[in-house]
């Protein structure tokens, strides 16, 4: 069984920003996590990321804040994809 994509989204702001968050479904957990899917959720600019999400291989669940690294505690895919918006909200200066 192959990765099903089970959410897309992709929205290009005027001042050339944008945010794409893609989750797969997996028949495995991604080693590093413990839960089936796969995601990369990124807000930058073509090759900046200044806000991203993912569960790289051997990683597992982390965000990107600026240059900064984290531990990402992920529960659902609402709370993840919420999370990441109010980071980008707040990243942008917006409320």
């Amino acid at each position: 069984m192959n990765a099903t994509c089970i959410f897309y989204d992709r929205k290009d702001y005027p001042d050339g920003a944008i945010t794409e968050l893609t989750i797969w479904q997996v028949p495995a957990p991604v080693p590093g996590s413990a839960h089936g899917l796969k995601y990369s959720l990124f807000y930058g600019y073509p090759g900046q990321r200044l806000v991203g999400y993912d569960n790289e291989r051997g990683k597992g669940d982390h965000r990107h804040i600026g240059g900064r690294e984290e531990a990402y505690a992920f529960t659902t895919v609402e709370t993840l994809i919420a999370d990441f918006i109010a980071d980008v909200r707040t990243f942008r200066g917006a409320p």
